[in-house]
């Protein structure tokens, strides 16, 4: 097991002005579960492979423990990765693809076996030791996968979306299945995904990447409490958070006759204001607040939730469409006008300028 450090990591593509990656600072502590997220295209994966050994680190440099790897191959980096498409030998049983990579390192028959027994063992894949992948599904796979990568006991597993091809319903018991495993093994992982929920149930801490820069790196209930700037706050999160762009007077921002207090550093002018969904409530017609038509219902048994745009969209240009968690019980219906608010205390104020979090 062992520490993972980039130190201004830089990597940019062949014909590309751009870094893809952009002198990345970034510590992972050993035996740490850290989830790479972010949209497509904003250098996770890239980050992934440049650890990996499998792209090329232009500028900064990469440590795994006290040990500089930056120019190292990937097989004498103590690395295992496992990849979005499994990458199994469909000629080999799930036995030999465990065990294949001790094979390759001239390891003894009786230790791989013993070893891949262990393994499979620990993944439930001890009946499906002979078969080929073929017959085995999407989420047996990927398990075979993992095994192939924790029998090697690597100091660093490195996972690449490894979930996007199962379904929803298996999705959600394998990532409980990784990050539980994790844990038991106590080795460092960095594990890649696009899903923002898939981040937020497993890490222990998430970065956030936008166009190969680090926007902010946090345990998940600090990323969803006090993101740094607007993107973050707009990207973690399901619904994504209301964001208002509101004029700002004397210190107050108005939301249809709500005043919205604002820092005096942040001045006149305008001011987006922030709030998620949980945090908007339907108040009484003649109430502070906004009118808004509801297009959209999503009823999802425990949780109702109604999208819907502005009566008039002058009273908060940019809140297009706004979300607002409603009972579940009696949520209102497609068509229907109401009035929402929201809770001071719940509050988030980015800059209009630059996005940076005001309060």
């Amino acid at each position: 097991m062992a520490s993972v450090t980039y130190e201004s990591a830089t990597c940019v593509f062949p014909g590309s002005d751009a870094p893809a990656v952009d002198r990345l600072d970034l510590e992972i502590a050993d035996g740490e579960l850290l989830v790479l997220v972010g949209p497509s295209g904003c250098g996770k994966s890239t980050s992934l492979r440049m650890l990996a050994g499998l792209e090329h680190v232009h500028s900064g440099r990469i440590l795994i423990g006290d040990k500089d790897v930056t120019g190292d191959e990937p097989k004498d980096r103590d690395i295992a990765m496992v990849f979005q498409n499994y990458a199994l030998y469909p000629h080999m049983s799930v036995e030999q693809n465990i065990g294949f990579g001790l094979k390759l390192a001239g390891r003894p028959k009786a230790e791989i076996k013993a070893r891949v027994a262990e393994v499979a063992e620990l993944l439930g894949l001890s009946d499906f030791l002979g078969r080929k992948p073929k017959a085995l599904s999407g989420g047996q796979r990927q398990r075979v996968a993992m095994g192939r990568a924790i029998v090697r006991k690597p100091q660093v597993f490195l996972m690449d979306e490894p979930l996007s091809n199962l379904d929803a319903k298996l999705r959600v018991q394998t990532r409980a299945q990784i990050a539980e495993l994790q844990r038991e093994l106590g080795t460092t992982m960095v594990y890649v995904t696009h899903d923002q929920v898939e981040a937020m149930t497993m890490g222990d801490r998430v970065a956030v990447l936008r166009d190969g820069v680090l926007q902010q790196v946090a345990p998940p209930r600090e990323l969803y409490d006090t993101p740094v700037n607007e993107f973050v706050a707009g990207f973690i999160g399901s619904p994504a958070m209301n964001m208002l762009r509101l004029p700002v007077t004397g210190g107050k921002a108005d939301f249809g006759g709500r005043p919205v207090a604002v820092p005096a550093a942040a001045g006149d002018g305008e001011i987006t204001v922030g709030v998620r969904p949980e945090h908007m409530r339907i108040v009484a017609d003649d109430g502070p607040g906004v009118e808004v038509l509801v297009d959209i219902v999503e009823e999802l048994g425990s949780d109702a939730y109604v999208y819907g745009h502005l009566a008039d969209p002058a009273a908060a240009p940019g809140a297009e469409p706004l979300a607002a968690r409603v009972d579940w019980r009696v949520p209102p219906r497609r068509g229907d006008r109401i009035r929402l608010a929201f809770d001071d205390e719940a509050v988030h104020l980015f800059s209009v300028a630059d996005g940076a979090r005001v309060q």
